[in-house]
């Protein structure tokens, strides 16, 4: 094996496989070399691959049928694809199913090197993942992107409830990913090629989410003007998603406890008891505990849905996956918008530095934010939204006295006021915010609190005023 590491290269164009390996042979690669996906899938099989490089458009078996071949038996390996008949829509696929890259022919040669030795580094830990568990474990999960020792900690618990039929309640905040890793349960399990019903519980008003779980008969009720399947019945035998289960009010919980007990529901309108054999995995960013001591759920319900209890990490505890992170939404989102960009090295480092409030689904709307307007080929630290360049001048010993977020930013903008003798534009330029940034700062904390923070709003008080501007 090479020092370096082991590429296969599969295109039917003789030239597109000469250039290419010529490049990588000079960059210290050994390189195979297969001008079809039959060929190509006999090599995976006898010779170590550390990555793929596909075309998509050949002869018998295409680029996207070797790439399902090697999720399906070897997905530790990263498959780049380069291709002279891209579209956005092949793009998306790919990238959304996981594929490591995508790049159209001609590429940039040097951004593909780069991108090699990143899927290289990616083939690496695999490996040193699969010694540690001969199963395999971290590679069939594959939508769940981490390698800290928080996030290794949730593979292996993913892992070990899989094939069961238990009950699973995920906690975590909000962003942090737990209809993702419900799904990741599912599709991993016994119940993959089942259903998969998810039901947002916050976001369906009261008086609809009794015939949203139950359905109902024709005439059941005014404007019931035909029978309708519930989510119960429909989920089957595969799984049923209740996301932010809290929300659920006492009425709804008596009842989801019934249909746990006696596994069978009725529709409203209907007296026919139907059996239903889901399994339930639920959520919520709240604490249910607390929520049971309070009165607000009931405890029999809790016992019931909580017999394994899976904890997400908030972004902030899992910071060494951040790059990871940001690398495969740049790469989701340059795909879509049919851009080549890249981060530079500062703003990767931000990036990590950042509290993430917002956890992944934060993340990964600055990142879209950041593709969407970009069109200079690299992300720099001015696409960042003016509230990130904020957080960034906090200091550590405040960040480590347990403050809130706001507070912590109240201080930050306290100090530069003072710095610049209270004038506005100066203390901006500090914390490297637009002055619109900075006046949106004090206004909302005018309305929050005036009281809390009295130096700094009494002396822009007068100016946020007069400016009358829209925030």
């Amino acid at each position: 094996m090479n020092a370096k590491g082991d590429i296969l290269i599969v295109d039917d164009q003789p030239n597109a496989l000469k250039v290419l390996s010529a490049i990588l042979s000079e960059e210290g690669y050994a390189v195979m070399q297969s001008s079809d996906v039959d060929n190509a899938t006999e090599l995976i099989h006898t010779m170590p691959v550390d990555a793929v490089i596909t075309d998509i458009m050949m002869p018998g078996k295409d680029g996207m049928q070797f790439f399902d071949y090697i999720n399906s038996n070897h997905p530790g390996i990263p498959v780049i694809f380069l291709t002279a008949y891209g579209t956005v829509e092949s793009a998306v696929s790919a990238m959304t199913r996981g594929a490591f890259h995508y790049f159209m022919k001609p590429p940039n040669y040097q951004n593909l090197k780069s991108i090699v030795a990143k899927a290289v580094e990616r083939r690496a830990v695999s490996r040193n993942a699969e010694s540690r568990n001969p199963a395999g474990r971290a590679d069939r999960l594959s939508h769940i992107i981490g390698r800290t020792p928080e996030m290794q900690r949730l593979f292996e618990t993913i892992d070990a409830v899989k094939c069961s039929s238990t009950n699973i309640h995920i906690c975590g905040e909000t962003g942090t990913g737990k209809e993702l890793v419900a799904r990741e349960v599912h599709d991993n399990g016994q119940a993959a090629g089942k259903p998969f019903v998810a039901v947002n519980c916050a976001a369906i008003p009261r008086e609809l989410i009794e015939v949203e779980l139950f359905g109902c008969e024709k005439g059941a009720f005014t404007g019931a003007v035909a029978r309708r399947t519930g989510k119960f019945e429909e989920a089957g035998d595969g799984v049923i998603f209740l996301d932010e289960i809290g929300e659920l009010d006492h009425s709804m919980q008596a009842k989801l406890l019934r249909v746990l007990q006696e596994r069978e529901i009725e529709r409203l309108g209907c007296n026919r008891k139907i059996k239903v054999a889901f399994r339930l995995i639920s959520a919520t960013n709240c604490d249910l505990a607390e929520e049971v001591k309070k009165g607000r759920f009931r405890e029999d319900l809790y016992y019931r849905i909580n017999v394994i209890e899976i904890k997400v990490p908030p972004l902030r505890d899992r910071r060494d996956d951040i790059p990871l992170l940001a690398e495969a939404f740049l790469r989701e989102f340059c795909a879509r918008e049919h851009k080549k960009l890249a981060f530079t090295g500062d703003v990767i480092e931000a990036l990590r530095e950042y509290p993430w409030p917002g956890n992944i689904r934060q993340l990964r709307n600055v990142i879209e934010r950041a593709v969407v307007l970009n069109n200079s080929g690299s992300i720099t630290l001015k696409d960042l939204p003016g509230d990130f360049h904020l957080s960034r001048q906090i200091p550590e010993t405040v960040v480590s006295s347990g403050k809130t977020l706001r507070e912590v930013e109240m201080q930050a903008i306290r100090q530069a006021l003072l710095t610049s003798n209270g004038n506005k534009s100066k203390a901006a330029k500090l914390l490297k915010i637009s002055r619109k940034a900075l006046y949106k700062r004090l206004d909302d904390e005018m309305h929050l609190n005036k009281a809390d923070h009295p130096d700094v709003i009494e002396a822009a008080i007068d100016t946020v005023s007069k400016r009358n501007m829209c925030f």
